[in-house]
């Protein structure tokens, strides 16, 4: 019995994706405008992303690790102004007020 070959066969880029383009297992992008500023958005799948977690800006609640959400940036920000949000809390982001309203029993980090 021959070993297990763990390295796809034919592709010349091990940084290509099997569909031939690159950087597609980062997510789905997309620009919005909101503001008056153009926005990049790239929706994160929950298997995407494990590991680490992340505070929603529009509900002040983490996003726990493995869960699907969204990054967001302005196109003129650089890569410190990204920020990750639930799905929910950026479609509602208009309805938000500037100071977010935590329950009692909330942590203040």
């Amino acid at each position: 019995m021959s070993p297990r070959r763990n390295r796809p066969k034919g592709r010349e880029n091990p940084t290509e994706s099997p569909s031939g383009v690159a950087g597609e297992r980062f997510g789905v992008q997309s620009t919005e405008s909101w503001q008056g500023e153009e926005w990049s958005l790239r929706h994160v799948a929950g298997a995407s992303a494990a590991g680490k977690r992340y505070r929603c800006p529009g509900c002040d609640q983490e996003i726990p690790s493995g869960v699907p959400h969204l990054v967001a940036w302005s196109e003129y920000g650089g890569v410190d102004d990204r920020r990750h949000w639930h799905k929910a809390c950026w479609n509602a982001r208009d309805r938000r007020t500037t100071k977010v309203q935590r329950s009692r029993n909330a942590p203040r980090y």
